[in-house]
């Protein structure tokens, strides 16, 4: 193993197909289990840097390497599983995968049961653990399902039960539904609360929220959607057995140097959302207003006219999901949930406009919604290059039609 490890750190940033095609150079050396190494690297590579950076780590499967979580969001996991069962809780993570959440989870836990079916990740697991100095996590190499819950989990009494349920079906297809999903936790959900009171799921992104809550049911309490780096990276349900009261919806924008800088959340229950509207624009957006474009899990989340309401903004459009604000104050803090611009000019969107428009700016970022044409055509017509010169925004307004607005 040393010898692998060693030809690990040394051919990191080789190409991976010559190292395969010269193996018989090296046969001291488990080269397939190296290239494993070597790419799984590269994915955790300002991903989980602890991780990459640490060459006595091990590393056999890259799916589970792409898979895992990221140090902000591992952190964000751990930190909401503290706040759900307080401190010095027992989790049992019942699909480890590369351990990278259940390393996360040892920090806030007194205690973590690491359960996954793969023996190789496993017995990596354990591996990496100990060379981490992590002392708190024991090891599982089980399936679970209905059948085995019981013995899989045994006498180890979960304050928490976690899974991240396998998204890839038959063929590796990506799935989406519960029920498709390995483990389906709509069947096993009655056997997890026979072991523990509380259950967080990490699912796709792409799930539907009100689809997901519908069918896992009434024990449904908190979701959380997590975004970091401008992307939605996680799906997360905390399912309380002893909870009927529906569920609230927390949209979670993780900063770049999260923890040291807190997650921005935007909370709020779907039937708020209902209630009433947002106030949409009605007046030609004067220059110095500013213009909010909400970040990934604001978007995700659907709180489009909440929004507007608990930020007192204006909305440009009912389906046009960008605000207003003449409050600078307000803009700056608004940066934690999105991208704020500073509006220069607003005019209706026609030929004349956007031909002065890329006349004057001629290296700017170009955004178009809702308009009758698509942001690369808008950016043809303009005819500029991606510089920062401006951010020019096609956009539909509701009362005023399609505006080309122009921001900083």
């Amino acid at each position: 193993m040393e010898k692998t490890l060693k030809f690990v750190t040394e051919h990191l940033n080789d190409d991976v197909a010559r190292l395969v095609l010269d193996r018989a150079r090296w046969s001291e050396v488990d080269i397939d289990l190296a290239i494993a190494c070597i790419e799984s690297r590269r994915k955790l590579r300002n991903k989980v840097n602890e991780w990459y950076e640490n060459g006595s780590l091990v590393f056999p499967v890259k799916l589970s390497a792409e898979q895992c979580s990221s140090t902000a969001t591992g952190l964000y996991k751990s930190y909401l599983a503290s706040r759900i069962a307080g401190k010095g809780f027992r989790l049992a993570d019942l699909t480890g995968g590369l351990g990278v959440d259940s390393w996360f989870f040892s920090k806030k836990a007194s205690e973590v049961m690491y359960n996954e079916m793969q023996q190789p990740l496993c017995e990596a697991a354990a591996h990496n653990f100990k060379v981490l100095g992590t002392s708190n996590i024991t090891i599982s190499n089980k399936i679970a399902s209905t059948e085995t819950l019981d013995e899989l989990i045994g006498a180890f009494s979960p304050d928490i039960i976690y899974l991240d349920p396998a998204r890839r079906g038959e063929g590796g297809k990506k799935v989406f539904l519960i029920e498709d999903c390995m483990p389906d936790v709509l069947g096993l959900k009655e056997s997890l609360f026979r072991h523990a009171r509380h259950i967080l799921l990490k699912l796709s992104p792409m799930a539907d929220i009100s689809m997901v809550c519908s069918r896992l049911g009434d024990t449904c309490r908190e979701v959380h959607i997590v975004a970091a780096g401008g992307e939605c990276k996680e799906l997360l349900v905390w399912m309380d057995k002893e909870w009927a009261g529906g569920y609230s919806i927390t949209a979670a924008e993780l900063p770049a140097d999260y923890p040291a800088s807190e997650a921005s959340l935007f909370a709020f229950s779907p039937d708020a959302e209902k209630e009433k509207t947002a106030e949409i624009c009605n007046e030609m957006p004067s220059e110095g207003t500013f213009l909010f474009e909400p970040g990934k899990a604001l978007m995700k989340s659907g709180c489009f006219n909440l929004i507007g309401r608990k930020l007192d903004m204006i909305k440009l459009g009912r389906s046009t999901h960008f605000y207003l604000t003449e409050d600078a104050k307000k803009a700056e803090d608004l940066k934690k949930l999105g991208r704020v611009y500073r509006i220069i000019s607003c005019t209706s969107l026609d030929k004349r406009s956007i031909k002065e428009a890329g006349r004057t700016y001629p290296r700017a970022e170009v955004t178009a919604r809702n308009i009758p044409i698509d942001t690369d055509t808008l950016r043809k017509k303009l005819g500029v290059t991606s510089g920062d010169d401006a951010h020019i925004f096609g956009l539909k307004a509701d009362t005023l039609g399609n505006l080309l607005i122009i921001t900083v």
